[in-house]
């Protein structure tokens, strides 16, 4: 494997998870079916898959209230069909006054102090403005639209809403803004109206992104901070960028895969973990048998170990060129012991061990012309900081959670405070998002990606190998259990633990420890080689949405 660094009508449907139903215009899927139909509606318009991106971005920020977000931020990669694949990088970052030692431990994860300053609307409009066909205030209508009438709440959503008003008593502006009018308890069916985050929209669509980072929005942000002890500033919001980068570029088994670059650690270990699984013939053992998860997971442990030590914003950070080397390739491949389980501690020679007694969303989008996007974005914990913006009506992230706060102390239990990720004024945190295209012969075949933490990235690999190696239909890729290790805790998370007793029980006598957990939340997008189709796949495990046409 190669590595470089670099509303409707019948003309749509909105299929259950279930379907496998081929499309030809257009396919939206993400977790939120009013997000999904808001992005179909775009395409149907005559917009491009970017449009629709931008529309189910804003949507989502008010129907998927957990984690879509404008007060967040997150990676888009872009696979236009004439043009060569880029990604935007809209990351979060410091702020100025952040300083490496600002969270004791036992400081709060949510809260003023935790937020970063945010990137998503610099970058959305960037995409636009690079990709967009649709006027900027069209592209917003929808979500508009969702915020003023309201939308209805399913299941999920009502438990989700629920679950955060009883967790997060002392923010007053949250249990203003989602407590349901009447009292008690949401139910599905219910419908949620957002008028402050409406009236903050209109702003965007009407004054562009500068109404968020120079303008009213800007004002009612600082605001914020002061009003709650928080960092952020009008100086750091004016001072935001949104990047254009080249993507991480990997071949598998023959197949290109695009995904970001860092600060995002996604693609970086995404193409490693599969470099060095392309050494091995993962179709001589069933997919789930033990000889194939103990080699996957084998191959995981010695990624996130290369993860913690090398990866971080490459402003602030030399990244190393050992990471894409084929020798360290070579080296990890060769390392892995086929009888038995390897010790995350052993591997870790050069990083001092201390001894101590979240929520994102992906979705994926297709456009009539075969141009494909895969934007993972987030708020870091689920509602983030569970911090509202007063009077406009949307949540901020507690992102710099994802920076090391703890500088030389990397634990057993899995935290990490090795140098590359260490909070700096300005520098963007490190990311596990890996919104990934895998293209064959130039043309796209799969669009991935998902939620979950440093668990991202092995559920996007877990879905590649299901689609490349074992040729699964992509709603079976998407269903099938999924495996995570991440070196420090040294545990393995499987969710098919039960399914596949036998297995697990084999992976324990190798020397695993082996646990149960749900993983992730992958939409994805199947282009059929054959017909030219594409075919949509909500995850069932929260819930979601295939809108086409």
């Amino acid at each position: 494997m190669k590595l470089r660094l670099y509303c409707l009508f019948a003309a749509f449907s909105c299929a259950p998870a279930s379907a496998q139903i081929e499309h030809r215009q257009g396919v939206v899927v993400s977790v939120s079916e009013p997000g999904s139909q808001a992005g179909l509606t775009l395409l149907q318009q005559g917009g491009s898959a970017v449009d629709a991106a931008v529309g189910t971005a804003f949507a989502l920020a008010v129907t998927h209230p957990a984690a879509g977000n404008i007060g967040g931020g997150g990676f888009m990669v872009l696979h236009p069909p004439k043009a060569p694949p880029t990604v935007i990088d809209y990351r979060e970052t410091a702020p100025a006054a952040a300083t490496v030692h600002m969270f004791p431990k036992g400081h709060p994860q949510t809260g003023h102090r935790v937020v970063g300053v945010p990137g998503t609307v610099r970058g959305l409009a960037l995409a636009h403005q690079k990709f967009g066909k649709l006027p900027w205030k069209d592209v917003l209508a929808p979500a508009i639209h969702l915020a003023e009438a309201g939308f209805l709440l399913d299941k999920h959503h009502a438990q989700s809403l629920n679950g955060i008003m009883k967790n997060s008593q002392n923010f007053a502006e949250l249990q203003r803004v989602f407590g349901k009018p009447a009292g008690g308890d949401w139910q599905p069916g219910d419908r949620l109206k957002q008028p402050d985050l409406a009236k903050t929209l209109r702003l965007l669509a009407e004054h562009g992104p500068d109404a968020f980072y120079r303008g009213p929005i800007a004002d009612l942000i600082a605001l914020e901070m002061k009003r709650g002890g928080g960092l952020i500033t009008k100086d750091d919001l004016q001072g935001y960028k949104a990047f254009e980068r080249k993507p991480v570029h990997g071949v598998y088994r023959g197949y290109d895969l695009y995904a970001p670059p860092p600060p995002c650690s996604g693609g970086v270990c995404l193409m490693q973990m599969l470099a060095v699984l392309e050494r091995f013939d993962l179709k001589k053992n069933p997919r789930f048998a033990p000889e194939t998860l103990h080699l996957l997971i084998e191959t995981m442990r010695r990624t996130y170990f290369d993860r913690a030590r090398f990866l971080g914003d490459p402003a602030f950070t030399e990244i190393p060129d050992v990471i894409a080397s084929k020798s360290n390739v070579d080296k990890w491949a060769k390392d892995i012991d086929r009888t038995k389980a390897t010790p995350s501690e052993s591997l870790a020679k050069d990083v001092s061990l201390t001894i101590e007694g979240d929520s994102t969303t992906h979705f994926s989008i297709i456009d009539k012309d075969g141009f494909a996007v895969a934007n993972t974005y987030t708020l870091e914990q689920s509602y983030g900081s569970r911090v509202v913006v007063t009077g406009a009506g949307f949540l901020l992230n507690n992102e710099m959670l994802d920076f090391n706060w703890q500088p030389g102390k990397t634990t057993k239990a899995g935290q990490i405070g090795t140098p590359a990720n260490i909070i700096a004024p300005g520098k963007r945190m490190l990311s596990s998002q890996t919104p990934t295209i895998v293209v064959k012969d130039g043309k796209v075949l799969l669009v991935t990606g998902s939620p979950g933490g440093r668990t991202i990235i092995n559920t996007v690999l877990n879905i590649v190998i299901n689609v490349i190696d074992y040729e699964m239909p992509i709603q079976e890729a998407v269903d099938a259990p999924r495996l995570h290790h991440q070196w420090f805790p040294d545990e393995v998370k499987f969710e098919g633990a039960e399914k596949y007793a036998a297995s697990a029980e084999s992976l324990r006598k190798l020397g695993h420890r082996v646990t149960a957990q749900r993983q992730g939340d992958g939409h994805s997008i199947w282009v059929n080689p054959r017909t030219g189709g594409y075919v949509g796949a909500a995850d069932r495990r929260l819930s979601g949405s295939v809108a086409g046409y």
